[in-house]
C-alpha cells in the first residue's frame, strides 16, 4: 500500500509531538511493507526539494510566505499547492493521511488526492478539531474548557477577545447575524475582520461539515475529542478514536527512595509557547518563592525569534531566581533518561491537545505529571493517583500542587507505583491498518 502523510511541518528543522508521531508511525508502516512518504509545505522557500529522513521520503513544497485572507481560510487553494497536488497525481498514492488543518494543508488537498484515486484519512492533533474551534484551543474566553458546541455568535466573540478585542466590543461583533457579517466582512483590514466574523464562524461550521463528508475517516486522539465531534456532526459521521502512543515502552529503573532534603526537581519540556501554559508555569514558580524547596527547569528549543520573545518573557515573570535554569533541547534519544532524572514533569497547558506526548514518556519511565484538566491530559493523568490537575490558566492552584508534593513527597511513591504500561505506536500503527483495511474493503464493495 502507498501511504503519504501530510502534515504542516516536519522533521528535522521542526521538532514538536505531531512530527514525532508521523516519523514513528511511518517507520513502523514502512516495517509492516508499506511504500510511505511524508510530504509537509515550506512557506517562502525557493522551490520545492525532497529528502530522506528516518528511511522516508519528504517531499517539501513552497507556499506563499504571507497567504491572503482567502487562502488562510482555505477559501482557495494556497499559491504553491499545486506543486504538491501534481506531485500526487505523479505518484498516485493509496491512502493520503491528513495530521491537522493548515495553510497548505486542508480541503482543496483532500480534492486533490481523491481526484488521483486516494483514500482520505485526517487525524486532529490539535484543539481546533478540525475547523470546529476557530481559536484552536477550546478553552472559552482563554480561561474555561469549552463544552463544544460551537455556534457563530458565541465562537466568534471568543475568537475576537483572543484577538485583543475589549470584551464589551467582541459581545456586540457577535451579535451581527452572519448574512450582515458576509456583506461587512468584505470592507478591507481589521474592522472587516471584526464585523464579519460571525460569517466566518459560519463558514468554518460549513466547511468542517463538507469535510467530514469527503473523508474516509476522521481520527481524534481523546474520547472527550470524539464526543465534542460527533455531537456536533452527528452520529453517522465517520470519527474514530485511536489515542496517543509513545514509540516504545521503555525499561523502567527502579527509583532512588525520595529524600525530603533534596530539592523537589519540577520541569517543563517541549514548545515555548504561550498556549502551552509556559507563563502559568512561571508565575506559578514565582509564587513559591523561597519557602519550599522547588528546584525548576525548562528545556525547549530556541530555534526561532518567537521562542526566543517568550523564553525571555519566562525570564521577566520569574525575576533572577536561582532555582530556574534554562537546559538545551533534549535529543530524542535523550529524553527518557532526562524524564527518568526529575521528579515531576509539568504540563501546564492551555490549549485541548491530544497529549501532551511528553506526559506519556515522563509516566512512562515512572515520572509523575502535574498538568490541567482539559483535552489529553485529563484522560492521561488520574487525579491524585498518577498526578495532579488543576484548571487550566490558574497558576495560583499550580503554585500550591507543587508547594504541597515538595512539603509531603510520600505523594509521590504512591502515583509512581499506580502508573501502569503507558500505550506504544504498535498500538496506534496497529489501529491504522485496520482502518487502512477497512476503508479498501469498503471502496472495494462499492465498486462492486
Amino acid at each position: 500500500m502507498k501511504i503519504l502523510h501530510l502534515l504542516g511541518w516536519y522533521l528535522p528543522r521542526s521538532v514538536g509531538g505531531t512530527e514525532v508521531y508521523v516519523a514513528a508511525l511511518a517507520a513502523r508502516q514502512r516495517q509492516a511493507g508499506h511504500d510511505v512518504r511524508v510530504a509537509a509545505p515550506e512557506p517562502g522557500a525557493a522551490g520545492e526539494r525532497t529528502y530522506l529522513h528516518e528511511g522516508s521520503l519528504v517531499f517539501r513544497y513552497p507556499i506563499a510566505p504571507s497567504p491572503t485572507r482567502a487562502e488562510a481560510r482555505q477559501a482557495v487553494p494556497v499559491r504553491g499547492a499545486e506543486r504538491l497536488h501534481a506531485w500526487m497525481q505523479g505518484w498516485r498514492p493509496d491512502i493520503l493521511h491528513i495530521h491537522t488543518f493548515v495553510t497548505g494543508v486542508g480541503p482543496w488537498e483532500i480534492k486533490a488526492a481523491s481526484e488521483c484515486g486516494a483514500s482520505v484519512v485526517c487525524t486532529t492533533h490539535s484543539g481546533s478539531l478540525g475547523f470546529l474551534c476557530a481559536r484552536g484551543t477550546l478553552l472559552q474566553w482563554g480561561k474555561t474548557a469549552c463544552d463544544g458546541v460551537a455556534r457563530p455568535g458565541k465562537c466568534a466573540a471568543c475568537l475576537l477577545s483572543s484577538a485583543g478585542l475589549p470584551r464589551p466590543l467582541a459581545d456586540v461583533a457577535a451579535l451581527i447575524p452572519p448574512s450582515a457579517g458576509a456583506v461587512l466582512g468584505k470592507i478591507p483590514g481589521r474592522v472587516g475582520t471584526v464585523l464579519g466574523m460571525t460569517a466566518f464562524i459560519r463558514g468554518n461550521l460549513a466547511l468542517q461539515k463538507a469535510t467530514l463528508n469527503s473523508l474516509d475517516a476522521f481520527v481524534v486522539l481523546t474520547e472527550a475529542g470524539r464526543r465534542i465531534v460527533v455531537d456536533q456532526a452527528g452520529p453517522d459521521a465517520p470519527v474514530m478514536l485511536n489515542r496517543l502512543g509513545i514509540r516504545e515502552q521503555p525499561r523502567r529503573a527502579p527509583r532512588k527512595a525520595v529524600d525530603p532534603r533534596a530539592p523537589l526537581s519540577v520541569a517543563y519540556v517541549g514548545r515555548l509557547d504561550a498556549i502551552k501554559g509556559v507563563y502559568d508555569f512561571a508565575r506559578a514558580i514565582r509564587v513559591t518563592g523561597g519557602r519550599s524547596r522547588l528546584r525548576f527547569e525548562f528545556r525547549a528549543p530556541l530555534s526561532s525569534q518567537q521562542q526566543i520573545h517568550v523564553a525571555d518573557r519566562i525570564k521577566t515573570i520569574v525575576g533572577p531566581d536561582a532555582r530556574v535554569t534554562f537546559g538545551h533541547p533534549l535529543a530524542p534519544d535523550a529524553v527518557a533518561g532526562y524524564l527518568a532524572s526529575i521528579d515531576l514533569l509539568c504540563c501546564p497547558s492551555r490549549t485541548f491537545e491530544g497529549g501532551p506526548t511528553v506526559a506519556l514518556e515522563a509516566m512512562a519511565v515512572g515520572t509523575p505529571v502535574v498538568g490541567t484538566r482539559i483535552g489529553g491530559l485529563a484522560e492521561i493523568v488520574e487525579e491524585g493517583v498518577t498526578g495532579r490537575l488543576v484548571a487550566p490558566g490558574d497558576w495560583r492552584a499550580l503554585a500550591s500542587v507543587l508547594e504541597a508534593v515538595a512539603a509531603d513527597r510520600t505523594c509521590l511513591e504512591r502515583w509512581r507505583a499506580a502508573i501502569g504500561d503507558i500505550r506504544t505506536m504498535d498500538e496506534v500503527a496497529g489501529e491504522y491498518a485496520g482502518l487502512y483495511a477497512r476503508i479498501r474493503d469498503r471502496h472495494r464493495e462499492g465498486q462492486s
